[in-house]
C-alpha cells in the first residue's frame, strides 16, 4: 500500500470516526437529565424567561433537527456557541487546547524517557529482580486510578515536602510570557524569560508524572516484549560472535530494532494522554480542555462538550496517520506486506 493510498483510507476512517462521535456524544449528552436553559436563566426565574432562552438556544427543536444543524454547521468549521461562556466552542478549544496539548507531550517525553531504559533493563534481566520489578511498577500504572495518584503525589510533594506547585501553570505573581505557540515552556524559551521557563517547568512536573505513570508501565512492557524477541535473533548472536560487549549488541543493534514496532504504541499513546488530561487536569486545576470540559459538563453545555469530543477524536486519528505513515518510513517493508 502507498502513501497515498493510506491517506486516503485514513481520511474515509476519519469521516466516520467524526460520525460516530458526534452521534454518540449527541445522544449521552441529551440523555443527562437536566435543563441547560433552567441552568443559565436561574432557579428564580420565570417559566416564559426559560422558555425564550430555550427557543434561543434551539433546544425546543426535535432531537433530529438539532443533530442535522449540528452536522451542517460542523461542515463550515463552526462547533456552535457554548451555552456556558457565550462564545464559539472552536474559540474556546484554541484557547484551551495548547495547554493540553503541552501537558501530554511532557507526560509522553516522561513516559518514554523511563520506559524506554525500564522495559531494556527487564528484558536483560529476564526473570531476574529488575524485571519483577519493572513488571510490578507497570501493573501498578495500569491499575492506578489518575485522580487518587494526582491527589496522592499532591499531597507528598507540596502538602508535605513543600517542593512542587500543586496546580496551575505559573505562580500567580508571574506574568505569562509572551504568546507564541501557546506551550510556556516554549514560549518563555523563544523570549528569553528564564523565571517563566523554571517557573512553568516546576508546574508541571506533578500533573505530567500523573500522566505518564499509566503509558510508562505500558512502554515498559512493549520495549520488553520488542527486546525479548530481537535479543533472540541470529544477528545478535553473530554480533556476540564477532567479540562485541555485551552492552553495545543491547543498545547498538538490538534496541533501535526494538523501537520500530513501539512507535504504534507511543503515538496512541499521545492520543490516550488527551482524553486522560481530562481528570489530570481537574485535579490540579490545570488551565486545559480537560477543566473546561468538566465546568461544561456541570453546566449542560452541549455544544462544548460535543465540540471538545470532536476535537480530541480528530486529533486522535491525525495522530494514527502520523504513526502509520512514520511506520512506513521507519520500514518500506510494511508497505508492501499491506
Amino acid at each position: 500500500m502507498n502513501v497515498w493510498s493510506l491517506i486516503r483510507q485514513r481520511c474515509w476512517g476519519l469521516v466516520l470516526v467524526m460520525f460516530g462521535v458526534c452521534v454518540i456524544t449527541f445522544i449521552i449528552s441529551h440523555l443527562i437529565p437536566g435543563d441547560p436553559a433552567r441552568l443559565l436563566a436561574g432557579d428564580r426565574a420565570s417559566e416564559e424567561i426559560v422558555q425564550h432562552i430555550r427557543q434561543q438556544l434551539g433546544l425546543d427543536q426535535p432531537l433530529y433537527v438539532q443533530f442535522g444543524r449540528y452536522l451542517l454547521d460542523m461542515l463550515h468549521g463552526d462547533l456552535g456557541t457554548s451555552i456556558r461562556t457565550g462564545r464559539p466552542v472552536l474559540d474556546d478549544l484554541r484557547a484551551f487546547f495548547p495547554a493540553t496539548l503541552e501537558l501530554a507531550f511532557c507526560a509522553l517525553l516522561l513516559a518514554i524517557v523511563l520506559g524506554v531504559p525500564l522495559g531494556v533493563l527487564s528484558a536483560v534481566y529476564r526473570n531476574k529482580w529488575p524485571d519483577h520489578l519493572v513488571r510490578l511498577m507497570s501493573v501498578t500504572g495500569i491499575s492506578t486510578p489518575a485522580f487518587w495518584l494526582g491527589l496522592g503525589v499532591i499531597i507528598l510533594f507540596y502538602g508535605r515536602l513543600a517542593l512542587l506547585p500543586g496546580g496551575g501553570r505559573l505562580d500567580d505573581w508571574l506574568d505569562p510570557p509572551a504568546h507564541i505557540t501557546g506551550f510556556y515552556l516554549l514560549d518563555s524559551l523563544l523570549t528569553g524569560n528564564a523565571d517563566a521557563f523554571w517557573n512553568s517547568l516546576r508546574h508541571v512536573i506533578l500533573p505530567a508524572f500523573t500522566l505518564a505513570f499509566v503509558h510508562l508501565g505500558v512502554v515498559a512492557r512493549q520495549i520488553r516484549s520488542a527486546m525479548l524477541e530481537q535479543l533472540g535473533e541470529d544477528y545478535i548472536r553473530t554480533a556476540r560472535a564477532n567479540g562485541l560487549s555485551r552492552w553495545r549488541v543491547i543498545l547498538g543493534h538490538a534496541l533501535p530494532n526494538a523501537l520500530i514496532p513501539s512507535v504504534t504504541v507511543l503515538g496512541l499513546a499521545l492520543g490516550d494522554l488527551l482524553y486522560g488530561a481530562v481528570l489530570t487536569e481537574t485535579v490540579f486545576a490545570w488551565p486545559g480542555m480537560g477543566a473546561y470540559v468538566v465546568d461544561s459538563i456541570q453546566a449542560l453545555d452541549f455544544p462544548a462538550v460535543m465540540g471538545f469530543a470532536v476535537v480530541v477524536s480528530f486529533a486522535y486519528v491525525a495522530v494514527n496517520l502520523i504513526v502509520d505513515l512514520l511506520y512506513l518510513w521507519i520500514d518500506p517493508r510494511m508497505g508492501r506486506e499491506r
